[in-house]
């Protein structure tokens, strides 16, 4: 199962918070890495793989391309979110795995033609529809991602722990790659996301904090 170092862009950046409360993202200052610039951030931690959501571009305040772009150069794979919003909006690029998020996404998620896409959720609810994350996910044949990210917004940044009764159904219910993302607070949690199946697993505030050791993440791997 890969591990996969979460990067959150605003103001050019590299911010932490919790629970999806993007007002209170502030400078992750007391990390691993000493400090928030995205290319000294990255350089010090040495990941293998990276998430990064750009919150810029998912609130239609700015972009953070050209970090973006060569965070993508400084690792093996790089997921980015981007707020994409249609069809149109996808990244075309060689150097990033463009993620499409249900947040913006749009109703109509047949016309994606690639990437992966991240179904949002709060509250065990995906966002903004307020759908059951299963039925949800059950609607995948009529979709062409290459891969899908369940990703609990309503634990990142929390290390709350992953117990939610869908993080299961969801292996049993999709059967492409799958990553997960939000709460992991130990390696325990990723123990048994590995035992479920999943094939990724997004990693930021346990990392921070000590409780998975950094040489996973730039080994990209359980060890």
């Amino acid at each position: 199962m890969d591990l996969i170092l979460a990067i959150d862009l605003l103001g050019g950046l590299v911010v932490h918070g919790a629970g999806g409360k993007r007002a209170e993202y502030r400078p992750l200052t007391w990390g691993i890495a000493s400090t928030a610039d995205p290319f000294g951030f990255v350089s010090a931690i040495g990941p293998r793989f990276c998430y990064i959501a750009d919150l810029d571009r998912i609130e239609r305040t700015g972009n953070h391309d050209r970090e973006i772009a060569a965070i993508a150069r400084m690792v093996e794979r790089c997921y980015v979110d981007g707020g994409v919003r249609s069809p149109a909006d996808l990244l075309q690029s060689e150097e990033v795995v463009a993620v499409v998020g249900t947040e913006t996404a749009g109703n109509d998620l047949s016309g994606y033609p690639a990437g992966y896409l991240s179904i949002d959720i709060r509250d065990s609810r995906v966002i903004p529809s307020g759908a059951d994350p299963i039925s949800f996910l059950g609607r995948h044949g009529a979709w062409h991602f290459d891969g899908i990210i369940m990703l609990n917004l309503g634990s990142v940044g929390t290390a709350r722990g992953v117990g939610e009764p869908w993080v299961e159904e969801a292996r049993n219910a999709y059967p492409g790659p799958l990553i997960y993302g939000g709460g992991v607070a130990s390696a325990e949690d990723l123990s048994r996301l590995r035992d479920i199946g999943y094939d990724g697993a997004i990693v930021s505030t346990a990392v921070h904090r000590g409780k998975i050791p950094l040489e996973w993440i730039r080994e990209g791997a359980l060890c």
